[in-house]
């Protein structure tokens, strides 16, 4: 049966320069960084040649970029790091009702330990308003952090905005930039970021393997204890084939973003056109323009996502209903619910993600087949109009 991926936003394929360039790491260069003879030493001058090609990247300094294991960890330890580090000079964080729960679970285990959290709104777009930001600011604010792009309905948010006021402030300021890397500009510097997270697998890398930039002087206490690596920073032997495959595919992010973003856009213009043109009752969630190339977040009224995903999947068209690491829960969306959706209405939400590899031909199956399955759902609805 064909198969068409359509759930980048949840993990990509890997780009084979990525492969290619990680496959000497596992069984030639397999030494430990650590390690001072030579396969230890070939591996170190791996990572720091990788570390500086990230840094270059970003406009960060190469001592400033830290590998962790993805995503999850990058954003827990922004959040839970800066809270311990700065506590004695305030308690307050503030963070949006969109973020992702690799944000918002951090910030809940810290509230019993006697920090404040402060969760500001989104419009009906997902645009967190920094004026929002400035009157939630108090002189015990310590951190803000505010994702770069929102995983679930693309919304890109004011980060450079956000970030000078932080700055203003003295507060350090992290952003999530998991899905927005590789799509729009993630240069430190022009945001106004103190740490900023990816992850290497939603840009065509390896899973298990990510960043978080550290901004030099910016106060962080390490979460995990035990060895000096990374700048006695975070301790555990480096993935060393995980690290030249990130650094391969930020490398190639950066050659193709370009190309990527008129690929993605266009197919992304076309896939939103047609289901709002062409399906009764569907709304689009996030914002019509200040959104991820890639990303068509729709809800289509009184019929369950869940169901039309898996018709769609009877047919070999993937997709999701949502973020894919609440994929398994009941409850609707938190961030379609931050946005004024009503929980039923968020039941029915579909997100189609584009990627490099996305054809033409894959939008019109896309095409070919939704109206129908909407009409078959439909029909056996309840809750539709008969």
């Amino acid at each position: 049966m064909r198969r068409i991926y359509l759930d980048h936003a949840a993990t990509t394929p890997m780009h084979p320069e990525v492969k290619k360039t990680m496959e000497p790491y596992f069984d030639r260069v397999f030494g430990n960084p650590a390690s001072l003879y030579a396969l230890g030493r070939d591996a170190q001058i791996a990572v720091g040649k990788a570390r500086a090609t990230v840094a270059d990247v970003l406009g960060a300094h190469p001592d400033e970029i830290i590998f962790t294991s993805g995503g999850t960890e990058s954003d827990n330890w922004a959040v839970k790091g800066t809270a311990y580090a700065l506590q004695n000079k305030g308690n307050h964080i503030i963070t949006s009702a969109i973020e992702h729960h690799a944000v918002l679970e951090p910030c809940h285990f810290l509230q019993p330990q006697g920090f404040k959290v402060t969760v500001v709104g989104v419009d009906r777009f997902g645009i967190v308003d920094p004026d929002d930001i400035r009157k939630a600011i108090t002189d015990k604010t310590i951190l803000v952090s505010i994702m770069h792009a929102n995983n679930e309905i693309g919304t890109i948010e004011p980060i450079e905005e956000i970030g000078a006021l932080c700055r203003e402030h003295d507060v350090r300021f992290h952003a999530d930039a998991v899905q927005s890397f590789g799509s729009v500009n993630t240069r430190v510097d022009d945001l106004n970021v103190d740490l900023l997270s990816l992850s290497a697998h939603k840009f065509y890398g390896p899973k298990g393997i990510g960043v978080l930039y550290v901004r030099k002087g910016t106060r962080l206490v390490p979460v995990l204890h035990g060895g000096a690596q990374e700048f006695n920073k975070r301790a555990s032997t480096l993935n060393v084939p995980g690290i030249m495959g990130l650094a391969r595919a930020v490398e190639l992010a950066r050659d193709e973003q370009a190309a990527r973003v008129q690929h993605s856009t266009r197919l992304r213009d076309r896939l939103i056109h047609f289901v709002t043109h062409n399906i009764e009752d569907v709304h689009l969630n996030g914002h019509p323009t200040k959104r991820l190339p890639n990303n068509c977040h729709v809800i289509i009224k009184t019929i369950e996502g869940e169901s039309m995903l898996l018709k769609l999947d009877a047919k070999g068209i993937e997709v999701a209903t949502g973020s894919a690491c609440s994929s398994e829960s009941i409850e609707p969306s938190h961030v379609l619910i931050a946005t004024g959706v009503s929980p039923v209405d968020a039941h029915g939400s579909l997100r189609f993600t584009v990627g490099r590899s996305t054809t033409e031909d894959d939008i019109a199956f896309v095409e070919q087949h939704l109206p129908g399955i909407v009409k078959e759902l439909r029909q056996m609805s309840p809750l539709a109009k008969k």
